[in-house]
């Protein structure tokens, strides 16, 4: 998948979290959103883990260290934080307003990037921020 490149990769994870916002919200509108959220989150363990037997990735869990592994647990606990605030959003409100408000990760993602990773404050992405904070405002 790496030959492929970060830009395709990026558009195709786009485009699968468009059809996670379509899916999912015909999918909780007669199922509690933390069954629905909970079954999502199994189907796509299965998935991942074949994905990593396929490319011989489960054969270096043990060269995991401590700091990494617990940088990647504390990932877990926030996506599922986070799909499950996205799957009873889905449920309460309309699918382009909730999915326009999930992207604004992106914006939290900069901040966060900047007060902890010390990535550059820049005006340029300061605008980009802005420019999707309005479209997200915009598509509610």
């Amino acid at each position: 998948m790496e030959r492929i490149g970060w830009i395709p990769l990026a558009l195709l994870s786009a485009m699968f979290a468009g059809l996670v916002a379509i899916f999912g919200k015909v999918g909780v509108s007669k199922v509690d959103p933390t069954l629905a959220t909970a079954v999502r989150a199994l189907i796509m363990a299965g998935i991942l883990v074949l994905a990593a037997a396929a490319v011989g990735g489960s054969g270096h869990l043990h060269e995991i260290d401590r700091r990494a592994l617990l940088f990647i647990v504390l990932s877990g606990f926030a996506g599922a934080a986070s799909w499950l605030c996205y799957f009873v959003a889905l449920r309460l409100g309309p699918a382009p307003g909730v999915a326009a408000l999930d992207r604004l990760s992106v914006v939290f993602v900069l901040v966060f990037a900047i007060a902890f990773l010390g990535q550059a404050f820049t005006w340029k992405a300061a605008f980009g921020a802005a420019l999707l904070t309005v479209g997200a405002i915009l598509l509610l």
